[in-house]
């Protein structure tokens, strides 16, 4: 498994309510999405930074979903280039 870690640091806050808003307008994009197990939306405290976190069965599945299009797509939206980070999981804890 990996992480990817998307961000995109805005050049004014968005609010809480905005920022809602705009992820569940782009949520069923990645629903049913190969190889991608989770994806959960931050927004910082101050709303100048916020993104998304995915959980990946491999670096490939998100390589495959980061294409050209959907960099051009996501820039369009948020007004900056999102900024992505590879991390490998090399140990897990759950306590759910």
């Amino acid at each position: 498994m990996i992480i990817t870690q998307v961000r995109f640091e805005l050049r004014e806050p968005m609010t809480l309510d905005a920022a809602t808003a705009l992820f569940e307008s782009t949520a069923p994009r990645y629903k049913g999405r190969p190889g991608l197990q989770r994806k959960y939306y931050i927004r910082s405290d101050d709303g100048l930074s916020v993104g998304g976190l995915c959980f990946w069965d491999t670096r490939k599945h998100a390589e495959d979903t980061y294409t050209v299009a959907w960099r051009a797509m996501v820039s369009e939206k948020y007004g900056v280039a999102p900024r992505i980070s590879y991390f490998d999981v090399p140990v897990m804890v759950d306590n759910t």
